[in-house]
């Protein structure tokens, strides 16, 4: 059986299973007996370009079939800095899998950074997850919390764009709409000290995501940022959502406020 490897994000772990893509967003979301829900997001990794981080020998003597011949669903390689042990060029694919175990698979793709947009909101995911407001856009961003010259950075950060809508230019607008954020008041203030009185260039809004992460609030997508790199995995568009990838987005479209 084919082995393939796994960097999950939530939680953050290496990972080799004998499941393909959507059948491991199936499992690692429901489990094997559908006994516990929860979001699942994942890249899969080409061993090939994976360097140090895969010692396929092991892998391949750890990751076998049960003694009834079914797959091995999950053989963990490594829970603490996962993520920063693959070198960015493995990362084939990002998958979204939402809490009923639908997988969606997103092809990396050309960031084209924004000039004009003067407040962003961004989900941090991996190896830290505060939520925050910036000034900064995607890749100035990762490059912020990823120089080592600063008093606080982390090696590697994965993160989403989440909608802003008016609020991006406007923090006072009056009516905004598919924003379903539990405290957008909060989101507001901490918006108008960002833009009219706060020094630095981002400001926490929560200090940890403490639920599954809306897939519907992202906006572009997601990005893989370090010192160096920067890898842009856009979401498709809305009408690819409603079409090609309908039954992903109507479950996307369930999840609860965040």
């Amino acid at each position: 059986m084919k082995i393939y490897y796994y960097l999950s994000l939530i939680p953050e772990s290496l990972i080799a299973s004998m499941l393909a893509p959507e059948d491991f967003g199936n499992y690692y979301a429901l489990g094997s007996h559908k006994r516990s829900r929860g979001q699942a997001i994942f890249f899969e990794i080409d061993p090939d370009k994976a360097g140090e981080a895969i010692d396929r020998a092991v892998v391949e003597a750890r990751c076998v079939p049960h003694e009834d011949g079914s797959p091995r669903k999950s053989t963990y390689l490594k829970i603490y800095r996962a993520m920063e042990s693959v070198p960015v060029e493995a990362l084939t694919r990002l998958y979204l899998t939402t809490d009923d175990g639908r997988t969606l698979a997103i092809e990396p793709g050309e960031y084209v950074a924004e000039e004009d947009r003067p407040l962003h909101l961004y989900q941090e995911i991996c190896p830290v997850n505060p939520r925050v407001v910036s000034k900064l856009n995607p890749g100035d961003f990762a490059k912020l919390l990823t120089s080592p010259t600063g008093p606080v950075h982390v090696p590697r950060i994965v993160f989403a764009e989440m909608k802003l809508e008016e609020l991006a230019v406007n923090p006072d607008a009056p009516q905004v709409e598919n924003l379903p954020y539990a405290n957008l008041d909060h989101l507001r203030d901490c918006l108008r000290e960002l833009r009219h009185t706060y020094a630095k260039p981002n400001k926490t809004v929560i200090r940890h995501m403490k639920q599954d992460f809306l897939f519907r609030t992202i906006r572009g997508g997601f990005y893989v940022g370090d010192k160096d790199n920067l890898v842009y995995f856009p979401i498709p568009d809305k009408e690819a959502l409603e079409t090609v990838h309908y039954a992903w987005w109507r479950s996307a479209l369930s999840g609860y406020g965040a």
